[in-house]
């Protein structure tokens, strides 16, 4: 094999990888269900070559959405001068979730695929804990010192609120439509805060 058959080859399968990339961006921006026949078919090439590029669902839903969500900072930053801890959470809940919603198709389809393969788990960006750490900021250094415990406690709290699988939750097991849901999800995170707050008023 000559060296300008091997660079053809290599650059044949960064075509390759990046089509299907390309594909799997497209079909979560229409919120559409995510899976790898439908990617295949958007890259034009067959299943198994998908699969051969990205060995499961998980890691290729996990490559496409890198960048996709900005930084914490960025993504709060109408509310990055407010000291208030609960219009923070707020916001960073209702943001995630309109988010989640956006991405539906691919946020379900990484939740199946790891809640199947648990060993997989990783690939999910966490998006989440990012955004309730930066609007917790304001009780670091009140409720954070004064009783540690308790901070890591209401950071799990909120990380069971302020997700994917609590606004699913909401819409496909009690009926609700999404801006119902979404304020209910708020609410809880809110309450959430508001107890914490109180703890060092």
């Amino acid at each position: 094999m000559t060296a300008q058959t091997g660079t053809g080859r290599t650059n044949q399968k960064l075509r390759t990888r990046t089509a299907i990339l390309a594909a799997t961006r497209d079909l979560i921006g229409t919120g559409a269900e995510v899976t790898m026949a439908t990617v295949a078919r958007g890259a034009l090439v067959s299943e198994a070559t998908a699969y051969r590029y990205f060995p499961d669902l998980s890691s290729l839903i996990s490559e496409a959405l890198s960048g996709s969500w900005p930084p914490p900072a960025e993504a709060l930053a109408p509310v990055a001068d407010s000291s208030d801890a609960v219009e923070r959470v707020a916001f960073a809940c209702e943001y995630l979730l309109r988010g989640v919603l956006a991405r539906q198709g691919a946020v379900r389809a990484m939740i199946a695929a790891t809640v199947t393969r648990p060993e997989t788990v990783r690939a999910r960006p966490g998006i989440r804990f990012g955004l309730i750490d930066h609007a917790l900021l304001p009780l670091k250094d009140t409720l954070g010192a004064a009783e540690p415990a308790a901070f890591a406690q209401l950071e799990r709290d909120l990380a069971v609120t302020v997700s994917a699988e609590a606004l699913f939750t909401l819409t496909d097991l009690c009926g609700l439509d999404t801006e119902t849901a979404i304020g209910s999800a708020v609410r809880t995170a809110t309450t959430l805060t508001e107890a914490a707050v109180r703890r060092v008023a």
